[in-house]
């Protein structure tokens, strides 16, 4: 009868081992990928700070040749403003309305910001100015480094969002509650997809 007995429990103990392996694998793996996809986002913020940071400069150094353009110049102080007041909480891109606002604002900078280049261009003195022309490039190298560190959150978050969607780990996703909620992504900005109407007149 023992014999009997320890057969049916073994196989028991040893099904209940394998869950449980499973289940602190995938557990692990979620809080990887979970950590790799806020490291990344913490890059997105450290690059959308570094915009933030060169603004006030290249408004000050516009300001000085183009004093008149008073609208342009309140419009990219207001948009960073917006900007910092955006609360993002501990894990926004699990939040998709936070993360929307914050998407949001900082699409309305880089709109102000295209204005305020649109203004530049009138003033040619302006453009030859060695200030001008390092403020310039430093932007321009934030937006392309904003671009790349976009796309590599997106990516992040793609694949921790294929892990947690994916079976059976969708099941200690859902079973977690938030901790492991799915990770939203960056897109174009609204118009993007038209191209611009460039006119020499």
């Amino acid at each position: 009868m023992k014999k009997f007995l320890l057969g049916p429990i073994g196989i028991l103990i040893g099904l209940v081992v394998i869950v449980a392996i499973w289940a602190i694998s995938s557990y692990n793996g979620l809080v990887a990928l979970d950590q790799k996809a806020l490291s990344q986002w913490g890059q997105v913020e450290n690059a959308y700070q570094r915009r933030a940071d060169l603004i006030p400069n290249l408004v000050e150094t516009v300001k000085g040749a183009a004093a008149f353009e008073k609208d342009t110049f309140t419009a990219v102080t207001e948009a960073r403003a917006k900007v910092g007041q955006i609360n993002l909480g501990s894990n926004p891109a699990s939040d998709p309305e936070a993360f929307a606002k914050f998407q949001q604002a900082q699409d309305g900078l880089s709109s102000a910001l295209s204005r305020l280049m649109v203004v530049v261009e009138k003033y040619p003195d302006l453009k030859a100015t060695q200030n001008f022309r390092d403020l310039q490039v430093q932007l321009e190298s934030t937006e392309n480094r904003i671009t790349v560190e976009r796309m590599r959150f997106n990516e992040t978050a793609q694949a921790f969002n294929t892990k947690r969607m994916s079976f059976p780990t969708v099941i200690i996703a859902n079973f977690m509650g938030k901790r492991f909620l799915e990770k939203t992504y960056f897109k174009a900005q609204a118009g993007a997809e038209t191209a611009p109407k460039v006119s020499f007149k």
